[in-house]
């Protein structure tokens, strides 16, 4: 009888919607800070969009409340590194936390690595690092690596924007950015990049510099949540669920349009030059009403968000 009560009783916390940047420190999971978020606003839900490597820093977007409805839009949005590359030595994480698995004295010159860069750009493939979240027969890639396993991972698509040298600190180091979408990982480029060149290579440091709409120089620090956490104040940092919604058409609809689609049906949004068919999001007043596809002077809505 009580567990029936257990799975019946509501979720404790506040009804609040809308984003947070935070500047993710070094040494922390993405979802201990999404715990620390939801907690320091005492909020009911939240969730985030991009997983961030423990020790990467920068740009982790948080979702609470209705906002989390549009995290999928900020997870397939493009987004910005920047990451140092150790080049001569290659570890089994393919980061400077893991093991070094070989080494090479070879270390090419600035011109070689920018020729080397276009065959990263555009369209590629790329394999996954053997520590990483990717499920294998619904077990997670690191968990069986970490247990001694054999661990092959299939190639993904990637689109990789833009891949740019940034500086060449010394012999050993070389500072690149990159903007890439969705499911990239950074030190699968830094080993890649470092077999292209013959010399190995893993990543050092990784920072994401931006992610959609949002970037790292507005991000709130952890120390700044923590001064902060359970005060009114707080609330003032936080962006609208709107923001999340940056890349996609925005159609704005009737209060008569507003109504029928807060219930789950189509409603009337006003003329755009928006398609047949293409996914946007209706406004009332300026607050978003609801996700969905353009037909015929109606918004058929997929997600409905509940102020």
């Amino acid at each position: 009888m009580t567990l029936g009560y257990d799975m019946g009783r509501k979720r404790k916390g506040r009804d609040i919607s809308g984003w947070l940047v935070v500047d993710k420190p070094a040494g922390l999971t993405s979802t201990a800070v999404v715990n620390k978020v939801r907690w320091a606003f005492d909020a009911k839900k939240a969730g985030h969009a991009g997983t961030l490597d423990p020790e990467a820093t920068g740009v982790l977007a948080v979702a609470l409340g209705e906002a989390t409805k549009t995290v999928p839009y900020i997870t397939d949005a493009l987004k910005a590194y920047t990451f140092n590359v150790r080049l001569g030595q290659a570890t089994n994480t393919d980061d400077a936390e893991g093991e070094v698995i070989a080494s090479s004295d070879a270390r090419p010159s600035d011109a070689e690595i920018i020729a080397a860069l276009p065959q990263f750009l555009g369209d590629i493939m790329q394999v996954p690092p053997k520590f990483s979240a990717v499920k294998i027969d619904g077990q997670r890639a690191y968990k069986l690596a970490r247990a001694g396993e054999e661990v092959e991972l299939a190639a993904r698509p990637l689109w990789v924007e833009e891949l740019t040298l940034v500086d060449r600190p010394d012999a050993d180091h070389v500072i690149l950015e990159m903007t890439c979408g969705k499911g990239g990982y950074v030190r699968s480029i830094a080993r890649d990049l470092g077999a292209a060149l013959g010399c190995y290579g893993h990543v050092k440091c990784l920072r994401r510099i931006w992610s959609g709409p949002f970037d790292a120089e507005d991000g709130i620090s952890l120390e700044t949540l923590d001064e902060m956490a359970k005060s009114p104040d707080l609330d003032g940092f936080l962006r609208p669920l709107e923001e999340g919604l940056a890349d996609l058409p925005q159609l704005t609809c009737t209060p008569e349009g507003a109504a029928k689609l807060r219930n789950g049906n189509p409603g009337m949004v006003l003329a755009s030059d928006v398609e047949y068919g293409e996914e946007a999001w209706a406004s009332l007043d300026g607050q978003a009403v609801a996700v969905g596809h353009y037909k015929a002077g109606e918004l058929h809505p997929s997600r409905v968000f509940v102020r």
